[in-house]
């Protein structure tokens, strides 16, 4: 065991001196470990695209939703405090510098990659006489007809452009038709157009060519003003505030609120700005004019201005052998097929370790209960669910079955909507209860619960998960999904529904912990109830996996526990704030972040308080909007095998792993752990107690 140092039991009550690390710079670390996976040489070259893609869709959410960055873009340097200033000079340096890292991958590494094995986006000035005339053709044909250029003059201001769409900005010399010489135009690509075209088999050898759309019209520019002299022009791309807010308070409808701000979502307040490399200063100046933006949040990127698009290749390269290989996900090894999966829930509780284990289990769990003449009604939670979704169909069936359907739809997951107004509209045509909620919050919790009558008596099943309800999804992101019929947790979850329907009063909880009433309270709680432990000598642990820790007043907890003696690892994918292992503050903790194949988004929390042991499965995040602005979930897992299991398979794993780990420094920057070549000994070790306690994990000292 690690010594702890006794000290009062007073301090795990008082206040900590808080030396955070900056949120969207720990975000903007998250996304170049990400990249260092569009880095790797063994990586299969297609995925290593996909990689590079999914930075790029990283950044354009970061820029859409984080209102620190757009709030200080807008503002003058001379309205920013030094200390501001510096933060935002920080944080635009740090943002150019891993676009400017993508690029430099794009270009000089995977380019020429897919050069070698036969795959080139073939540029302008490398096409052949017959590819020239192809490409010429299609233009004329699919192109030209779509595109409506217009040039600036009083009667033509700069038009609307949408978010994250292509453009050009073109500067002409002679005068119109009118014999004046407005000399800028602007060119609307509209998104219905593909951004990579193949070039047809005769056309290309036996390579595959694409040429790209902004290429295409980059070529026939010309064409499109004709009497006048295309001089300097340039792609570019607007990001703008994309985050919707309506005054819930004051609407009628929330959905019908909702799905007219999706209207106006495009044209949000700019952001960021994108040009070619070669935009000349005086173009990029007239869009930085035009959008209100500062010279800080202009980029110059060689190559597309939407770097994302590029996942269409991805779809359009047949080459298996460039791809991971194919993932098939086992059945629930505590399910068996062609069993009933109420009789086994009776049994005791079963867990399901998604994507290792399908998510076909919890199909198969809906899947009966609609089928099933005994099952009176079904109630579950929508946060992200997907555009085309077997589940949602299985909850269409269980209402035209007769059975008593409830669905709580959030309506404000970010970017997701549409597809969900569409799903509760769809839902309430054919009979089902729609509701969405509580006013000013976002319903996160994930749960499932099944009313079935057995003789005389109505029983309760229930599924609660770390992730939602989205088959394409599970099949990509680590996530726990819980079957039980205890009747003190259902109970807890037919309240919880209760609450969110009728808003009449806080329900008393037997078993599940509800955000924003009492989660952040019991975690601080558990915390000081470790601390309080080892401040008298007794060996105590916390191990915490997640995707964010940014709450002051948890991070704040988790250091006096360190600061008590408290063993404490955090494995965090994304954005934490809290720094490891920083002298006099936070020499007791440990914060690793895992970048694999998978998404890690399964949220677990284990304490060890000497002979107490906890172990929590969660829908929420340690920040402060999933404890405070948020319905969120936690519950125990009671049972000493499955607690085991989550021990072995969900944290374990991960403290040993010396592949896809990064750890992080005291100053904040995160480093690839490595295999230790040393003998066995030093590496990380955990040890069991006899009832699945995680009593202690040595680290070897670098």
């Amino acid at each position: 065991m690690i010594a702890s140092s006794p000290v009062p039991d007073k301090t795990t009550s008082k206040p900590v001196d808080t030396h955070w690390l900056d949120r969207d710079v720990s975000l903007l670390a998250f996304n170049a470990r990400v990249l260092y996976w569009a880095q790797k040489p063994d990586v299969p070259l297609l995925e290593r695209l996909r990689y590079l893609c999914i930075v790029s869709s990283n950044l354009d959410e970061f820029f859409e939703v984080r209102a620190a960055l757009y709030t200080s873009l807008a503002k003058p340097k001379a309205d920013l405090s030094a200390i501001d200033a510096k933060a935002q000079e920080a944080l635009s340096l740090a943002v150019h510098t891993l676009v400017d890292a993508q690029y430099a991958l794009y270009n000089e590494v995977l380019m020429p990659a897919f050069t070698k094995e036969g795959v080139r986006i073939v540029p302008h000035g490398d096409r052949t006489q017959a590819q020239h005339r192809w490409v010429k053709s299609f233009f004329e044909r699919e192109v030209r007809p779509l595109l409506l250029p217009v040039g600036l003059d009083p009667a033509h201001p700069f038009p609307q452009v949408a978010n994250k769409s292509l453009n050009f900005i073109v500067r002409l010399s002679g005068h119109d038709a009118f014999g004046r010489d407005n000399e800028i135009a602007i060119v609307k690509v509209p998104r219905s157009l593909p951004r990579l075209i193949r070039l047809p088999d005769k056309l290309s050898g036996k390579r595959t060519l694409f040429v790209s759309i902004s290429s295409v019209i980059r070529s026939h520019l010309k064409d499109l003003f004709p009497g006048r002299v295309v001089g300097d022009f340039s792609q570019f791309r607007v990001t703008r505030h994309s985050d919707l807010s309506v005054d819930e308070e004051d609407v009628k409808n929330l959905r019908t609120a909702l799905r007219q701000g999706l209207v106006h979502r495009n044209y949000g307040q700019a952001v960021r700005l994108e040009v070619s490399a070669g935009c000349v200063e005086y173009l990029a100046d007239m869009l930085l004019r035009q959008f209100e933006l500062p010279a800080s949040a202009l980029y110059r990127v060689h190559g597309p201005v939407n770097l994302v698009r590029l996942n269409q290749l991805i779809d359009m390269v047949d080459q298996p052998k460039w791809l991971f290989p194919h993932y098939e996900p086992s059945f629930p090894q505590q399910l068996v097929t062609h069993t009933s999966i109420f009789d086994r829930l009776k049994t005791g509780d079963v867990l399901i370790h998604q994507p290792y284990e399908s998510f076909d289990g919890v199909l198969a769990f809906l899947r009966e209960a609609v089928h099933d003449p005994a099952v009176l009604a079904i109630k579950q939670t929508i946060y992200r669910t997907g555009s085309d979704s077997a589940l949602m169909e299985l909850l269409r069936q269980a209402v035209q079955r007769g059975k008593e359907v409830t669905v709580v739809v959030e309506l404000k997951a970010r970017f997701d909507e549409e597809a969900n107004i569409n799903w509760a509209e769809k839902l309430e045509y054919i009979g089902a209860q729609v509701v969405y909620g509580v006013v000013g919050l976002k319903t996160h919790a994930k749960m499932l619960l099944i009313s079935r009558r057995e003789g005389r008596v109505i029983h309760r099943y229930a599924h609660l998960s770390t992730g939602n309800y989205n088959p394409k999804t599970a099949r990509l992101y680590t996530d726990l999904s819980y079957l039980t019929a205890n009747p003190k947790v259902t109970q807890d979850i037919e309240a919880v529904f209760g609450l969110l329907a009728n808003q009449s009063r806080i329900p008393r909880l037997n078993k599940l912990i509800l955000a924003p009433f009492a989660l952040q309270r019991s975690m601080i709680d558990w915390v000081d109830k470790t601390a309080k432990v080892a401040a008298a000598g007794v060996a105590s642990r916390i191990i915490l996996k997640m995707n964010s820790l940014t709450d002051d007043k948890l991070m704040e907890a988790l250091v006096r526990a360190g600061q008590a003696g408290v063993q404490i690892d955090l494995i965090i994918r994304g954005a934490c704030m809290l720094p490891a292992q920083r002298v006099g503050f936070t020499d007791n903790i440990r914060v690793r972040s895992i970048i694999g194949r998978f998404l890690e988004h399964s949220r677990v929390f284990y304490f060890c308080a000497g002979n107490e042991v906890a172990l929590y499965l969660s829908s929420a995040d340690w920040m402060s909007r999933n404890m405070l602005r948020r319905v969120e979930l936690a519950w125990p897992v009671e049972d000493v095998a499955l607690r085991q299991r989550i021990v072995d398979e969900c944290l374990q794993t991960y403290l040993l792993d010396s592949v896809d780990a990064w750890t992080m420094h005291s100053d904040g920057r995160y480093t690839q752990v490595h295999p230790v070549k040393s003998r066995p000994t030093a590496k990380p070790k955990v040890v069991l107690g006899a009832q699945g306690k995680l009593m202690a994990i040595h680290s070897a000292k670098s």
